[in-house]
């Protein structure tokens, strides 16, 4: 391993941490930069949390279990891979996924404690993901004082949105304190338009394309040449589809119900709108795609959250397809996006309306393009890379 990572070029470390899982990968300069290594600590917290790392050839890495009960001991135990298979001169900069950048953070910018501060003070805009992510800052700034830390914003993706799709109905008094739409998966989104130029042409990635991230987080995005016009989330990652664990879009008086009738305060209502509902709540055994598809037959109440989980995902197509006047492209991307044949399908199902017609064979095998030869709107898979899209941004910012 230390020979496969450790080179006389420096690499770009890239940190993107999630609700139970941390990942990371090193990259080269390169155009496009080069992945040299991944790596992940999943399911923290629990007996079986691990931390695996996958070299670029595809050679896996069980590298052990010990000392992972928190977050803390997490990333820990990547500092200490780190330390011994690359070491402080093998690392050039870390790369950070921030979830919110709030109204002001757009561009990917150099950690400073004036940054920190300002992040610190968005904490209520995204409780559930900054303190979290503030914490992997620092925690690397202990370790490795001095090592140019670079922080790049999921929101940046949404900042243009037109007034229309960013302003709540709500007093507008709210807006002056940055209460407004935001959406989230912005980096995703930044790759995926990017390789959809690349694998489809300009044009393509210039026409009317609606973005479906789909995993434990989901949402959707519609982008008209080239930018982004409305989104699926809204303030919070926890707002628009439902999710793994997330309530999606609610009627608000179901949260003055609960409030009043419940004697909910605001920790227990958000801790029941972003950890207990979504594909969970609906089926009351697991947030896992997987587990519901291997379970619908036997399960009604699986079977009603797959079956929900589609019929919300394709309702927010046919939102979007209205928002941008027709639709030429539907790319989906994310864990479930990338590896449920079944859920794009059954999503697709209903949009035959729009001209999307979906080929068995091609979607079964998780081919580039799902959609009939000749038909349009195209539709397509491919495999997001955030991390990707933080390296770059650090290199850039590096000056090389």
């Amino acid at each position: 391993m230390a020979e496969s990572a450790a080179t006389s070029e420096q690499s770009v470390l890239t940190i993107n941490g999630g609700s139970s899982s941390i990942r990371f990968a090193l990259f080269a300069p390169g155009n496009p930069v080069r992945r040299r290594l991944s790596g992940e600590v999943a399911r923290i917290g629990q007996p079986d949390a691990a931390l695996v790392v996958t070299e670029a050839d595809g050679r896996h890495h069980d590298v052990g279990a010990s000392g992972m009960g928190d977050r803390q001991g997490a990333v820990a135990e990547i500092i200490r891979w780190l330390d011994a298979q690359v070491g402080r001169g093998g690392v050039a900069a870390v790369g950070h996924r921030i979830v919110h950048g709030g109204p002001r953070h757009v561009e990917p910018w150099l950690v400073t404690p004036a940054l920190l501060d300002d992040l610190r003070g968005l904490v209520a805009f995204a409780p559930n993901h900054l303190p979290a992510e503030i914490a992997l800052i620092d925690a690397f700034e202990r370790h490795y004082p001095g090592l140019p830390q670079i922080v790049c914003f999921d929101t940046a993706f949404h900042h243009d949105l037109p007034t229309v799709a960013k302003m709540l109905p709500i007093p507008r008094r709210y807006a002056a304190r940055g209460v407004r739409r935001y959406g989230f998966h912005g980096l995703s989104y930044a790759f995926l338009l990017e390789e959809l130029a690349r694998v489809a042409g300009p044009e393509a990635a210039a026409g009317r394309v609606i973005l479906a991230h789909l995993g434990n987080g989901a949402s959707l995005a519609a982008v008209r040449g080239g930018k982004c016009i409305d989104t699926s989330m809204g303030f919070t990652p926890t707002g628009g589809l439902m999710m793994g664990t997330r309530s999606g879009d609610l009627d608000p008086g179901v949260l003055i119900y609960l409030v009043r009738e419940d004697r909910l305060g605001a920790d227990a209502l958000e801790d029941l709108l972003s950890k207990q509902s979504g594909l969970l709540g609906i089926s009351e055994t697991s947030s896992d795609m997987r587990d519901l598809l291997g379970r619908e037959i036997t399960d009604p109440r699986a079977a009603e959250a797959v079956a929900m989980f589609c019929y919300q995902a394709a309702k927010w197509i046919g939102a979007f397809a209205a928002a941008l006047g027709g639709l030429d492209t539907v790319v989906f991307a994310g864990g479930i996006g990338e590896h449920a044949p079944p859920i794009r399908a059954r999503i697709c199902e209903g949009l035959g309306f729009l001209g999307v017609q979906i080929d068995e064979s091609r979607n079964s095998t998780n081919a580039p393009v799902i959609s009939r030869e000749g038909t349009r709107p195209e539709v397509r898979m491919i495999r997001t890379d955030e991390e990707s899209m933080i390296a770059k941004a650090v290199y850039r910012i590096l000056g090389g």
